[in-house]
């Protein structure tokens, strides 16, 4: 049995593929800093990651969907510290969680990366620069790995969605959700889980030459 470990797996997209990889037979761990998720722990803490390698052993699968959106407002209003919290999370906590996994796929032979990116990170969402930024930095990210590693068995792609409903948007200011939800084709928001069926191939033997590669999964907003 084939066994994952998904970050942001209490709620949201990281739940929703948790369930989904679930029903695929997978042994699935999720991970998030609380909730109802079998470790907590904070992605951007490396000796607690570390110290949760060491206890779950060698996995074939990680989903990195813990992640946060940050503050809505002009980029001239935003601080310094704002981005180190928010890149902190949604880039390093990322690489940290590759850094500990991706070693143990590589002396298995075989592995999926699935990063959560963002269509923010393609397009840049107005007064969402810190956001927009983190997310185009896990594209590059990912881009760079499934480089590094295309010929060991580890796949490592990324999707970027458009707004999609889960608790993280949940609280965004309705009128930056109406407009980023206007910039749809299908004039809808997408589901969370639309989202793991994207995740559950990625993560599968069904993808076999695809690495470092972008998924839109968007309603018809991406443009490349």
């Amino acid at each position: 049995m084939r066994r994952a470990v998904i970050t942001g797996g209490a709620r949201g997209l990281g739940a929703a593929a948790a369930e989904r990889l679930t029903a695929d037979g997978l042994d699935v761990i999720t991970v998030d800093v609380a909730g109802a998720a079998d470790h907590l722990l904070d992605v951007t803490d490396d000796d607690a990651v570390a110290a949760l390698a060491d206890r779950v052993g060698p996995v074939d699968v990680l989903v990195n969907s813990a992640g946060v959106v940050g503050p809505n407002v002009p980029l001239v209003e935003t601080t310094s510290q704002q981005w180190r919290d928010v890149l902190d999370v949604n880039v390093v906590g990322t690489v940290a969680m590759m850094r500990a996994f991706i070693p143990g796929m590589v002396a298995g032979g075989w592995g999926r990366v699935v990063n959560l990116a963002s269509m923010a990170g393609k397009d840049g969402n107005p007064n969402l620069s810190i956001y927009s930024a983190s997310k185009a930095a896990v594209i590059g990210l990912t881009k760079s790995a499934g480089k590094e590693l295309a010929t060991t068995g580890v796949l490592v792609n990324a999707i970027a969605p458009a707004v999609i409903a889960t608790p993280m948007n949940a609280t965004t200011a309705p009128d930056v959700l109406a407009h980023i939800t206007s910039l749809i084709p299908m004039k809808r928001v997408g589901t969370a889980q639309e989202v793991a069926e994207l995740i559950a191939w990625l993560c599968s033997e069904r993808v076999s030459f695809s690495t470092g590669a972008v998924y839109d999964i968007s309603g018809g907003r991406a443009t490349y």
